[in-house]
């Protein structure tokens, strides 16, 4: 039997939590992003907004996870020397923590950026060769005033 734990009891706290994480990529689509040159338009903009969109969605995606009220979110792409750098937050004021939240932001802001580029990415096979998604990890975590890394 699946069951959600409950979380009635608990108190309500403030609670932050950040996410980071990578999209290798070639050399070739790193340019094409830092030129603006992408048929599908700009992945760090469509990222970034499609990150925030699946933070509000994560109890669709993730059946034991509690729906919560984000009291603010924010995703930031930023293209590097390896590909692209996602950082994805998400704090509430609830029972419970916001840490997959954070972590569904990061992976779908990546994922979207990979779907908009990939037909740069692909080789004669149609494979990826050069393409990588992660590690997206929480690095940090914030319940009161309390904060670990």
């Amino acid at each position: 039997m699946a069951r959600q734990k409950d979380v009635g009891g608990k108190p309500s706290v403030a609670r932050r939590a950040v996410a980071t994480g990578w999209l290798t990529l070639s050399a070739s689509t790193r340019r094409a992003l830092r030129t603006h040159s992408v048929e599908k338009g700009d992945p760090i903009a469509a990222g970034e907004l499609a990150g925030l969109l699946a933070m509000k969605r994560t109890p669709d995606l993730i059946p034991h996870c509690h729906t919560l009220s984000l009291t603010a979110s924010h995703v930031d792409l930023a293209v590097s020397a390896r590909g692209v750098r996602v950082t994805a937050e998400a704090c509430t004021v609830g029972p419970t923590g916001v840490e997959m939240e954070a972590l569904v932001g990061a992976t779908v802001a990546l994922l979207t950026v990979w779907d908009m580029v990939k037909y740069l990415e692909k080789d004669g096979r149609g494979l990826y060769p050069h393409t990588s998604l992660g590690p997206v990890r929480v690095t940090v975590k914030q319940k009161g005033r309390k904060e670990t890394q």
